[in-house]
Order: C-alpha cells, then structure tokens, then sequence
C-alpha cells in the first residue's frame, strides 16, 4: 500500500510537524555521531524551500525509565543528558540556519514560526503521555499544525502519541523523504524482488528472527543464509556438539521446523560450516578456526570461519536482492568481526555487479561503515525493529496511520 509523500502536497505557508529520529549518542554534551541528523536533512530542507514552517520533533533514550532506576537504587538523575538542545545546535551548524529550541510556551512560538524558520521540541519522551500514545498529548502536539510528516522509519513499529496518537488530529499526514525511501526499498524487496533473492540473517537470538525467517520462505526468497550466534539453536537441533556457545535450547524444535520450511519450499537454507572459537578457560590464546562437526565441550563459537565467509559470498554471486540484517559473529570484538566484515565486502562486490542491496541493524549497519562500503549500498535501513517488523509482513503503526496514495 503506497503512502503519500511530503512532495505531494502543497507546503507554502503551512506549519509542519515533521518526526524525526535523533535518538542519537551524546557525551558531556557532544554528539558522537550525527548520521541521524543527516538522514533527515532532505526533508527539512525540502519543507523549508516550499515555504513550511517546520516543528522538529524526536526522542532521545528513555529518561523516565532511568530517573525511575534511579530512584529505585538511591542514585543521582540527571535529567540535562537527555535533552535535545546539543541536537538543536548540530542541525544549526549543518543547515547553516538557527533552530528555535522549545521554550516555557510552545504554542506561542509555533505560532509565530515564520515560513522556512525552524522550531525543535524538546525530547517526546520527557512526557509520559508519548510512551503511552495518551489522546490528551497528541492533540497537544497538533496544536497549530496543518501537516504532519513522519519521517522516523525507526520509530514506525511503535504507536506513540507522535508516530500514531497525533495522526488522528492532523488531516493530512504524509510520509517524509527517508520514510519514503524505506517503503520504496523495503517494500519491492518484500513484495516484488529481482531474482536470485538471497537473504542473510545473524544476531545473538534466533527467536527475535523467527517471523523475518518465515516470512521469508514464505514469499520464496531462493536463499537463506544465517550466521552468528543464532546458528548454534540450529546446530545443536542437528545433534552436533556446539560446546559452551550460545543456545536457545527451547527453539530447537522451531529450528527443525524452519529447516523443513525451507525445503519444502524449495529455499537453499545455509548455515556456517567452519567457525572462529576459543577455549572457554584460556579465550586470550586460543583463537582458531576449525569445522562446525570438530567442537568440543569446551570451546565457544565467537564468529563465522573463512570457509562460510567464502561460501556465503560465492551464495551472493549473481543475486539480483539482497537483504542483510545481524552480525555474523561478535562483532564488537576484535578479531571476532571478521566474519561480519567478510559479509559485508560480498554484499557491496554483488551491488557492484548489479544486485539491489539492503543492509539494517546496528552491527551490520556499523560493519559496513566501518569498512568504508556504504556508499556502495543501495540502501542502509534506519529502522532496527522496525526494518525486521516490516519484512516479517507485521502493519507498523507510524505507516498504517500516513494518508494512502
């Protein structure tokens, strides 16, 4: 189902709300990464060049679940890391034009909001009434709108007051720039791909993967290649040793059943043959790579070997869509990122040679970045959640609650 676009509407003169995602990292005031904010400029800037008077808003963490751990242990909050001004203060510098910060009244400073000017809110989730999607607080957060464009894919799955409550009182709602490339990527790859179409799926769980996998055989994609920690589930269903590595011991039947999936469905199922482990007493000195069928009791599968980084790139060539989302190892440890690294220089070589790529979640997202291969991406999802909710065929309310085509 298609949504509108903040390009199809008329702009000029009206005051739009436009959610953003700049739940980003900030130390001692300094943001450590402005990507977010990046990703969100050709909205703002396409709204200011039509003439729109534009509200900001995002969250920033949790600080209500922090100041209630806080009080809970005894323990200092500080509520100033949370808010959003060092945000306000970086998109200033970037569009080389001030940004309004909200101030003790709100609806006043919408209000006079002149056309092209800025106005950021302060972090959504300061209000209890976000989290809890409260009528009261979304209609709040409408007052004096005209437009309401969601441009936080990231967000989407959930229904707050500003992803789902606020649509109810605005009339038009559309989606924004970065929204929209998602749907566009996300959706062909989902409902109408090139094919071959092969799929890479890692992480720590395989439950939190369960309905992306059928999903997935479901609509045929030809290949299913799945690394990380979540293969042991697979492996230790299979009858192998796969010592103190981690498992879910209560989705060992849902493994077998997803291996009978798949070949019933006629999907190539992959799973690592080698793996990178260390010895669980001595892990500093005792790094090798060995066959999956060779562990032993103790030893611990931190990462894929370079026999299956080989052979999931070999399962790459010639694909036409690729959708890629968890680490295949652990990832935040040298020199257990390997594997993800390898995956990571596949996936870029196939878009070099003329697959349609898609690349969503933390670490696979960090892997590329850090191996310098983004821009050889055809698409870096910004949704974590939201990206898997979607290709497990779930409705996700930030989407369902835009204005249809």
């Amino acid at each position: 189902m298609k949504k509108k676009s903040i390009k199809d509407i008329d702009l000029k003169g009206k005051t739009v709300f436009v959610r953003v995602d700049f739940n980003v990292p900030i130390k001692d005031g300094k943001i450590e990464d402005d990507t977010r904010i990046r990703g969100a400029l050709p909205t703002i800037k396409y709204a200011i060049e039509q003439g729109a008077k534009v509200v900001l808003a995002s969250h920033l963490g949790r600080p209500l679940k922090d100041k209630k751990k806080a009080e809970e242990k005894g323990t200092p909050y500080d509520s100033a890391k949370y808010t959003l001004r060092p945000v306000a203060e970086r998109l200033s510098e970037l569009l080389e034009s001030e940004v309004g910060f909200e101030g003790a009244d709100i609806a006043s400073q919408i209000a006079t909001l002149a056309p092209g000017g800025i106005l950021m809110r302060e972090n959504l989730r300061f209000h209890p009434g976000e989290e809890k999607n409260d009528a009261e607080f979304a209609k709040n957060l409408a007052e004096g709108i005209d437009v309401y464009v969601n441009d936080a894919f990231g967000t989407a799955h959930r229904a707050h007051a500003s992803t789902e409550g606020i649509t109810h009182f605005v009339d038009t709602c559309v989606a924004g720039l970065l929204m929209e490339k998602e749907l566009e990527f996300l959706g062909k790859a989902l409902n109408d791909p090139e094919r071959p179409f092969v799929a890479i799926l890692g992480g720590a769980k395989v439950s939190d993967k369960i309905p992306v996998i059928e999903s997935l055989i479901k609509r045929k994609v030809d290949k299913l290649l799945i690394g990380g920690a979540m293969a042991y589930t697979f492996f230790k269903a299979q009858g192998y040793t796969v010592g103190k590595s981690l498992v879910e011991d209560e989705m060992m039947p849902k493994a077998l059943e997803i291996e009978a999936q798949a070949k019933a469905a006629g999907v190539e199922l992959l799973l690592p043959t080698d793996h990178q482990v260390v010895d669980s007493y001595d892990p500093l000195n005792s790094r090798k790579a060995i066959q999956i069928e060779f562990t032993n009791a103790g030893l611990v599968g931190l990462d894929i070997g370079p026999d299956t980084a080989a052979t999931f790139a070999k399962a790459l060539e010639g694909s036409k869509t690729i959708v890629w989302n968890g680490p295949m190892g652990m990832f935040e440890e040298k020199p257990f990122d390997e594997g993800t690294i390898a995956i990571a220089n596949a996936v870029a070589e196939a878009t070099d040679n003329g697959a349609t790529s898609i690349v969503g979640g933390g670490d696979s997202v960090a892997a590329v970045n850090q191996a310098g291969l983004a821009d050889r991406i055809s698409h870096i999802s910004t949704g974590g959640g939201a990206t898997l909710e979607f290709l497990a065929g779930d409705t996700l309310p930030g989407v369902a609650a835009l204005d249809d085509k």
